[in-house]
């Protein structure tokens, strides 16, 4: 893999709820923040990507140790897969940081998706100048430079990647986790057996009712993908949050009733959270989304909510998804069949 940087020569094209962006340079065109109430997922399949000469762009995006880390892996897909999880990261955030800074620049002057493409490229933030911190438990966080005039709304994030599928998600003043994980995933175990060992009570009954056995391992799976989900978010990981200390439940929102049987495929489902450990972090505190994503994978989603209030009337979670091949091509697929919703979202 070449390590110098090539520019990409290809058309970015950007579509969005039935409209397009043509550009014919590589920048990356920025979209709107999300609001508190909305959260964005970005997604790339690692077998569209096939150039090498866009890898190595990919490469020149990363910090010297990331470059580093990606080049001492052994085996090319596994050099691939980490080296896209990074440029994913960077170019995702990047087009985000592009419009805070543009609101900081310009306060009386609300900037709109469809604004001014020149003026948003000419003041583009590069993913490359990208810096990165963990938490005390490992999660990464972006390093913002702040002044005491300067107070931009704070943007989290959250990685996941399976062997077919990379996935980021983003949020504003708002905790953040994602997972995915493929809908054909393997389970060597006993399905009961490896779901005592890490679910609570609760959710080992509801899946000792399932009677057809593909039915519980897919329901485990969703189970596990919304569990790490509320871990991550958390930001505390598995040893500071084990799954045992806390129960994934289905809600019928018309109705108020909360178990976990409810029918995940209704329009008034919603996905709560109860921890036994801590009350305070349960149930309006968060909001879920699962997802079936490119047909391939379930995707859940877990934020701290905004504005929980008193548990009555929450809104679900806002949720736009793009998929995307960084500096080439950027297609919103809210709405399409690669985005097929099972709970917890609009």
């Amino acid at each position: 893999m070449s390590r110098h940087l090539l520019r990409a020569s290809s058309m970015m094209k950007t579509h969005c709820c039935s409209q397009r962006f043509f550009n014919s340079v590589s920048p990356l065109v920025p979209v709107q923040l999300p609001s508190q109430m909305e959260t964005h997922l970005w997604y790339i399949l690692p077998n569209e990507v096939k150039n090498a000469s866009l890898l190595s762009q990919y490469l020149e995006l990363l910090s010297p140790c990331e470059k580093e880390n990606v080049l001492g892996m052994r085996g090319d897909e596994l050099r691939k897969r980490a080296l896209l999880a990074r440029a994913l990261v960077r170019t995702t955030i990047a087009r985000c940081r592009t419009i805070i800074f543009q609101i900081e620049s310009h306060p009386n002057r609300l900037l709109h998706f469809f604004g001014s493409l020149v003026d948003q490229i000419n003041s583009q933030v590069s993913p490359r100048s990208l810096k990165f911190t963990k938490n005390t438990y490992g999660k990464p966080e972006v390093e913002w430079q702040q002044s005491e005039d300067s107070h931009p709304p704070l943007l989290h994030f959250n990685l996941s990647h399976t062997s077919s599928l990379i996935a980021c998600g983003v949020a504003i003043d708002s905790p953040i986790g994602i997972d995915v994980e493929e809908k054909q995933r393997t389970i060597k175990n006993d399905i009961l057996s490896f779901a005592r060992r890490y679910f609570s009570h609760e959710e080992v009954d509801f899946l000792a009712a399932v009677p057809n056995a593909e039915v519980q391992r897919q329901e485990f799976i969703k189970l596990w993908t919304l569990k790490e989900a509320y871990v991550k978010a958390l930001g505390r990981g598995f040893s500071g949050a084990p799954f045992k200390t806390f129960t994934i439940r289905y809600q019928d929102a018309t109705r108020g009733t909360c178990d976990l049987s409810g029918n995940l495929n209704s329009e008034a489902s919603e996905i709560v959270v109860d921890s036994s450990e801590e009350p305070s972090n349960s149930a309006g505190n968060w909001q879920f989304s699962l997802l079936e994503l490119a047909g391939s994978h379930y995707a859940a989603i877990c934020k701290e909510n905004s504005s929980p209030a008193d548990g009555r009337g929450k809104q679900p979670m806002k949720l736009t998804v793009w998929k995307t091949i960084p500096l080439v091509e950027d297609e919103c697929v809210s709405g399409t069949d690669a985005v097929i919703r099972i709970g917890g979202s609009n």
